[in-house]
């Protein structure tokens, strides 16, 4: 199917999107005619890729801070009604892990950060994105699409990294109970498990925890039948197609990218 203008004048809002998702997402959702609000911690990172973008002819707006305070995701939502005057597709990639350690000796102030930013920073984005787009459901019969960004820990177990497990199965169900409750006000909202990534989270993280060669990577993908970690694009080209309008009868769903893992 062609889809060279199918997000044309469509509002795309993306946390995380200085990070490797978030950017990937941001050009393709562009290249189909999104005009995009990113959000992201690193400030100056944001500034220099929306920079980019502007300067590509891409209509964008941006905010910097951490989606685990509130305010700034309320922000972030009238900062599209702000600049563009409605919000189609609200994307809720921000997130973080906490070091590799078996559930006792978790450090408690990084398992609640943890919680913070990829739970409670979900719930937050969702809390003001969903009046706004059932708004424009009521008023203009205009549907909206919500991603929540999980992961393979988020439907299943995921030793070493429990805490993030947990938060991550806290978006599923979030996703599923809240799928349930918009499903007939014109909002579909689903969640994305993506197994490991090449992303800086895992090239810095658990790869170099683990000794950063290829060995370390070998060790990593093990349980993964395609024995390999997903290149971001992969994951981000599924972010448009469970997004994508003509998927309109797709909502309530977690679904698995993970070469194969949650087959066995």
């Amino acid at each position: 199917m062609e889809d060279v203008d199918i997000f044309r004048d469509k509002t795309v809002l993306i946390t995380g999107g200085a990070g490797e998702f978030g950017r990937s997402a941001s050009q393709l959702f562009a290249e189909r005619g999104a005009r995009l609000v990113l959000s992201d911690v690193d400030g100056k990172g944001l500034a220099e890729f929306a920079e980019q973008l502007a300067q590509a002819d891409v209509q964008v707006a941006s905010i910097s801070g951490s989606v685990a305070n509130e305010e700034h995701c309320r922000q972030t939502v009238d900062l599209a009604m702000q600049r563009f005057g409605r919000l189609d597709i609200a994307i809720n990639n921000a997130g973080m892990s906490h070091a590799p350690a078996k559930t006792a000796d978790i450090d408690s102030k990084q398992a609640l950060e943890t919680v913070q930013v990829d739970l409670m920073g979900v719930f937050y984005g969702m809390k003001h994105q969903i009046p706004v787009m059932e708004a424009a459901y009521r008023e203009h019969g205009r549907s909206a699409s919500i991603l929540n960004i999980a992961s393979l820990a988020g439907i299943g177990g995921a030793p070493t990294i429990s805490m993030y497990a947990a938060a991550k199965h806290g978006v599923v169900g979030l996703t599923k109970s809240a799928a349930l409750e918009y499903a007939r006000r014109g909002i579909r909202i689903n969640a994305l498990c993506p197994a490991f990534a090449r992303t800086p989270m895992v090239e810095d993280g658990l790869l170099a925890d683990a000794g950063g060669d290829k060995k370390a990577e070998d060790f990593l993908t093990r349980g993964i039948p395609m024995r390999r970690l997903a290149e971001p694009e992969e994951i981000t080209r599924s972010m448009l197609w469970i997004c994508d309008p003509r998927n309109s009868f797709m909502t309530g769903q977690a679904v698995a990218l993970d070469g194969g893992t949650s087959a066995m």
